[in-house]
């Protein structure tokens, strides 16, 4: 059961017809993670000892040694999935995943912190290369990516303390991903395409993003992709959210000296270290929300994909998204819209919450008494600072919030949608969920 507080959820519709939807919310997402589920999208693109992407194939045996190196918060199942179909010389991965109990021969699985790096991700990150670097140009590396992998792999060019201040200041600051990650690849000596800079061998990688569109160079921040990044466009991300003044000084001076062309720029397209690199995408948003659909339409709903690239502020998304709902014309009994992508947070409260909460709690005084199902998911099962993976609201969220006196005015201002969720039981609990492919939103619009 992926919902470890499923009966709450379905218990707090306050009809049968609403707990009816609120279980069919539960089993729509459940499908959706099993659709990129991280072993069975390695494990399809191996078979009789080769790796088959589409019309890219590659005959292992046509390696002296494979050795494997992964990271980020589904590294654990696809590592599974190598380990079952080729044999791996020596191998190693980094996962946020404390209890983990993956063991394989020859594989060393090592824990680091997300998303604030910490010494454990430095020392996991070189074990990692001490790998990279004892392979041979007749050797095969196998790198497994995936969302989170930005904090896991790690080896600052700044100290650990000033790189955490840099990390923390961004989070907040309200930049997208790919602002953060720009700068992220210039404060690194193994991000932003140098990972392949040190290979001595053929490199596949598999890769599960967690970025809108796809852009390999900034999922997990491109380690084995040329980047089209600059050190010039980190300074300006840095001075756009008013972050120059505040950031450590070592990391302003890395920064200027690479503007000034002291420190060399990350490997760009045609260089030469990425002649015998591949780089593959094995799951996506796209996937998870199509499996949504797929789910919905069982169930008996018509349906919408409205988008799988959703960004912006999570509240104003939310209102949106309600209101899209509330002006659609529609015969249908039950009409549910689908979105994915990744929305971003300003904080400027001091609560606990995160996107996908937040942008539920934004469309909670529009969807007043209208018979709307909003929900709102995190595919890792982790949104924000919180320990829940979402949130749901319906009909009679507001009218159950005054019942106890919570006004979502103050808990959004605070950035507190957790604990106005929580308040009502209509959280999503579901611990982490071994992949990442951001995030999904279901609106219902029922009669």
């Amino acid at each position: 059961m992926l919902f470890k507080n499923q009966k709450h959820i379905i218990k707090n519709g306050k009809n049968q017809y609403l707990k009816e939807i609120r279980r069919n919310v539960l089993e729509i997402f459940t499908s959706a993670i099993e659709s990129v589920d991280p072993y069975n999208v390695v494990r399809s693109k191996i078979n009789n000892n080769k790796i088959i992407f589409n019309s890219e194939k590659f005959d292992i045996s046509n390696y002296k040694n494979i050795h494997l190196i992964g990271f980020g918060k589904a590294s654990i199942g696809m590592a599974k999935a190598v380990y079952d179909s080729i044999s791996i010389k020596k191998g190693a991965i980094i996962t946020n995943e404390i209890n983990n109990s993956f063991k394989k021969n020859g594989l060393n699985v090592l824990y680091g912190t997300h998303p604030i790096p910490s010494e454990k991700n430095i020392n996991a990150t070189n074990k990692l290369i001490n790998i990279l670097k004892n392979c041979n140009k007749n050797d095969l590396l196998i790198v497994l990516i995936s969302g989170g992998g930005s904090a896991l792999f790690c080896k600052p060019r700044v100290s650990l303390l000033d790189l955490q201040k840099v990390t923390n200041l961004l989070l907040k600051s309200g930049a997208d991903i790919k602002e953060i990650n720009t700068i992220r690849k210039h404060l690194s000596y193994v991000k932003g395409g140098q990972l392949a800079k040190l290979a001595n061998c053929t490199v596949i990688s598999f890769i599960i993003s967690d970025i809108i569109g796809d852009p390999i160079e900034f999922i997990a921040s491109g380690p084995t992709y040329p980047d089209s990044t600059t050190f010039i466009q980190a300074k300006k991300i840095l001075e756009k959210y008013d972050l120059w003044l505040k950031i450590p000084l070592s990391t302003k001076r890395i920064i200027d000296e690479g503007v000034a062309g002291n420190i060399p720029e990350t490997p760009k397209d045609k260089d030469s270290a990425f002649e015998n690199v591949f780089n593959f995408i094995v799951a996506n948003n796209k996937m998870a929300c199509c499996a949504a659909d797929k789910k919905a339409k069982e169930l008996g709903y018509k349906t919408m994909i409205l988008t799988t690239l959703l960004d912006g502020y999570a509240k104003d998304r939310g209102k949106f998204l309600v209101e899209k709902a509330l002006n659609y014309q529609t015969n249908a009994k039950k009409m549910i819209f689908i979105s994915g992508g990744e929305t971003t947070v300003k904080v400027k409260g001091k609560g606990i919450g995160g996107r996908n909460q937040e942008m539920v709690l934004a469309g909670v005084n529009k969807i007043g008494k209208n018979n709307i199902v909003f929900s709102s998911f995190s595919t890792d099962g982790i949104d924000g600072n919180s320990t829940a993976a979402g949130a749901i609201a319906d009909t009679y969220t507001l009218e159950r919030a005054k019942e106890k006196k919570l006004n979502p005015n103050i808990f959004l201002k605070e950035n507190n949608s957790n604990k106005f969720f929580e308040k009502l039981n209509d959280n999503f609990i579901t611990g982490s969920t071994g992949t990442n492919v951001m995030d999904i939103q279901l609106l219902i619009k029922f009669k």
